[in-house]
C-alpha cells in the first residue's frame, strides 16, 4: 500500500469501555434537548458581546430584583447561565473528540480507497488469465457510468 495515514483497532475491551461512557454519557445528559432546523434558524443567538451583557444582565438584576415583574423568572436565568458554563468545557472537548473521530475516520476512507484503486489496478494487470476476469468486471462497476440522456431529453422535461 503506497498510503497508510493511519491505523485503528481498537481492542473488544476498549470498544465495550467506549460504548459504555457513550452510554453513560447519554444517560446523564438526558436534560439535553434537539433542536429543528427551523427552531435554530429563528432563534435569538448569543454571542461573545452578547455573552457579557448577558452576565452583567443576571449580576445587575440580581442585585435589583425589585424593578423585576412577580413573573419575570429570575432564578430560571440565573440557572440558565449556570447550565450554560457547565457545557462549555465539555462541549468543548467533545467538538475535539469528535473532529479527531471525523478526520480518523476520513484518513482511513482515503486509506482505504487509495489501497482498493492499488489493489484493482494490480488485478487488471496481473489478473488477466487467472480466473479473476468477473471478479475484476465486479469492481470496474464502480467505474462504469449508465447511459446518459441526450441534452435534448433533458431539456424537453
Amino acid at each position: 500500500m503506497s498510503q497508510n495515514l493511519i491505523s485503528f483497532q481498537p481492542s473488544a475491551t476498549d470498544l465495550t469501555a467506549i460504548d459504555g461512557a457513550l452510554k453513560t454519557l447519554e444517560e446523564k445528559l438526558v436534560g439535553l434537548i434537539g433542536l429543528s432546523v427551523e427552531q435554530r434558524s429563528t432563534l435569538m443567538k448569543m454571542g461573545d458581546k452578547s455573552e457579557a451583557f448577558c452576565r452583567q444582565a443576571v449580576e445587575l438584576l440580581s442585585n435589583n430584583p425589585g424593578v423585576l415583574p412577580a413573573n419575570f423568572n429570575l432564578q430560571e436565568m440565573r440557572r440558565d447561565l449556570v447550565g450554560f458554563d457547565t457545557l462549555r468545557p465539555r462541549l468543548a472537548r467533545v467538538e475535539k473528540l469528535l473532529e479527531r473521530m471525523q478526520d480518523s475516520q476520513l484518513a482511513m476512507g482515503s486509506d482505504l480507497m487509495t489501497a482498493a484503486l492499488e489493489g484493482y489496478t494490480y488485478l487488471k494487470v496481473a489478473g488477466k488469465g487467472e480466473g479473476l476476469e468477473s471478479a475484476r468486471r465486479t469492481l470496474s462497476a464502480r467505474f462504469s457510468r449508465g447511459p446518459r440522456k441526450k441534452e435534448e431529453e433533458v431539456a424537453g422535461e
